[in-house]
């Protein structure tokens, strides 16, 4: 890419440096063709073409030395004169080009490109290709950032890059304005790098996903892919390529509402470690069981109907294409009418699903629904961001944001891999255990949502705490979650999981042996994660946790320290700098 630049630059400015070594080259040969005089004003033969290139170059940088050998004849001025106009014809047409050039779009773009390739190539830290930056790739953005991770971004609009400069990221992200199924700007964006962990296909095209996950899968077969999808036609597509994780944002919240009808302590529990990390708590979800009215009959409206059904729940259901439709319960309509929504039965139904793909005709839904019968249950579907302050406004009991499902389930992939299989050990859970474990996680969060991640008791990631059970150390998870400021204060966070080798183990007992490998999923506040992420790091601070003794760690205190425990009488040890 540089060299494009560099050709561009040769292409454009072609003609006036052609130009300029014409009239350099005619003002070299006109002085050495024309006479001159010398200092006792006889004629005198022109001057030598080095005598010539020589003033001629020094003229041409406005240095001026004068008129040497000798002074010049009337002829040899005159011709200089002449010369000197015609040179600022050539330097203003060069530099007319110039200016032309470095406002020309194309020639910008391929510098812009160049400096992102170069960034990506240089980049010495583990990163995620993150395709899509419009609400829902922000989001991820923004959370990969303050978790610490860096990413690059391929968007397509122009705009959403540049807004990207205005948000105060900690580092300054590689960032191209392009489109991602193009696979050139896929492997400039660092697919085959190294150091690339994954790539989010999370446009919201889903077509446009496909082919990232295909070129993905073709040129970086190893590299895993999470991609958006909306129908099943190309989920399928998805999976038949080897897609890692396909989310589709109306399966996702279709899956939810059942849950929050069927068992909402444990929605409310899933619903808490599925958010967004730190982000205010939502609002809990209590929808009632019983007949409901379901208007918009697309994707969004088959999934919810296959997963509510099953859970008991009757609907009717509002559809504008009814008559492409072979079932005569459907009602034809867009549910903005109120009679439309007597004739399903409004007055019997205890929620309403506001689920077309026209953000103002679900508002229009939800507000008619709730003037004909104000204790209805309102579940509206929100397609576009800009329009969150108009369902703000309103305040439906529940909102469906596509965007936030899929980046919430993106992040939790990413970040905590556990935490699928702790998700799955929930499905045979109490009511009462899903709530009592909501109450703890409630109290550590400080009316935030817990940070959830996993931790790895190896020699890479807590090598303190690996050497340490290797050489015997009795560690359980009560002595490990301690401050490692103030070892009497409880650290903020839960042990959810423990997985060693094969076996899962579920909210470990607090004297319950921590083992040498074992892979942890904790909540809490990213302060929480900070502060136990150095206890397993650095030896001393574990130390202190464990035992209360804190050292220097250096060679000539642990010298003295051995000479005064031979020569002392036992006593309690006291803290050291």
């Amino acid at each position: 890419m540089l060299s494009s630049a560099f050709f561009i630059v040769l292409r454009r400015m072609r003609a006036p440096i052609i130009a300029l070594i014409v009239i350099y080259a005619i003002a070299v040969i006109g002085l050495t063709l024309v006479p001159g005089v010398d200092a006792e004003g006889h004629p005198a033969p022109p001057l030598s073409f080095f005598h010539a290139f020589y003033f001629v170059s020094y003229t041409a940088t406005t240095i001026g030395f004068g008129e040497i050998p000798n002074a010049f004849s009337d002829a040899q001025r005159l011709w200089v004169t002449l010369c000197i106009y015609l040179t600022v014809v050539g330097w203003s047409y060069s530099v007319v080009t110039l200016i032309a050039l470095l406002q020309d779009k194309g020639f910008q773009n391929t510098l812009t490109v160049n400096r992102f390739a170069r960034r990506v190539r240089h980049l010495k830290e583990p990163f995620y290709l993150v395709c899509g930056c419009g609400e829902t790739g922000n989001l991820v953005c923004r959370t990969l950032d303050r978790l610490g991770h860096a990413f690059v971004v391929v968007e397509k609009d122009e705009m959403r890059v540049q807004e990207l400069d205005l948000q105060d990221f900690k580092t300054d992200t590689p960032a191209l304005a392009g489109d991602a199924r193009n696979p050139d700007h896929l492997l400039l964006a660092g697919l085959t790098h190294t150091r690339c962990r994954a790539v989010l296909a999370i446009t919201n095209n889903e077509e446009t996903n496909l082919a990232i996950a295909i070129a993905a899968r073709l040129l970086n077969p190893g590299l895993p892919v999470i991609a958006r999808a909306r129908t099943t036609g190309v989920a399928a597509n998805m999976a038949s390529f080897g897609t890692d994780h396909i989310i589709n944002p109306f399966e996702r919240f279709a899956e939810h509402l059942a849950l929050a009808i069927g068992a909402p302590e444990r929605f409310r529990l899933v619903e808490l470690l599925t958010a967004l990390p730190e982000s205010p708590l939502p609002e809990p979800h209590r929808p009632p069981a019983g007949r409901w009215i379901l208007c918009g009959y697309g994707h969004f409206g088959k999934r919810l109907a296959s997963h509510l059904a099953p859970a008991g729940i009757e609907l009717s259901i509002i559809d504008p294409l009814c008559a492409n439709s072979l079932d005569p319960t459907i009602i034809c309509g867009l549910g903005t009418e109120a009679d439309t929504l007597r004739q399903a039965g409004i007055e019997q139904a205890v929620g309403v699903i506001a689920g077309s793909d026209n953000d103002i005709n679900n508002l229009s839904i939800a507000v008619t629904a709730s003037e004909l019968k104000p204790s209805l249950f309102v579940v509206a579907r929100q397609n576009h961001s800009v329009n969150g302050p108009l369902f703000a406004a309103y305040g439906a009991d529940f909102t469906l944001v596509p965007g936030h499902i899929v980046a919430q389930e993106s992040i939790a992939i990413l970040t905590t891999p556990l935490l699928a299989a702790f998700l799955d050990l929930l499905r045979d859970k109490p009511e009462a255990w899903c709530s009592a474990l909501t109450e703890r996680l409630l109290k550590i969060g400080n009316d935030l949502t817990p940070l959830i991640w996993s931790a790895r008791l190896n020699i890479a990631e807590a090598p303190a705490a690996y050497r340490a059970l290797m050489q015997g150390d009795h560690i359980t998870p009560a002595a490990l979650l301690r401050d490692g400021t103030d070892r009497t204060t409880p650290l903020p966070a839960i042990i959810l999981l423990v997985r060693r080798g094969k076996d899962l183990v579920l909210l470990p007992d607090d004297d319950w042996a921590l083992a040498a490998g074992d892979e942890l999923l904790l909540a809490g506040p990213l302060a929480a994660r900070r502060n136990l992420e150095l206890t397993l790091y650095h030896p001393n601070e574990l130390d202190y946790v464990l035992t209360g003794e804190e050292t220097s760690g250096s060679w000539l205190w642990a010298r003295l320290a051995a000479l005064g425990r031979s020569s002392a009488s036992p006593q309690p040890r006291k803290e050291t700098s």
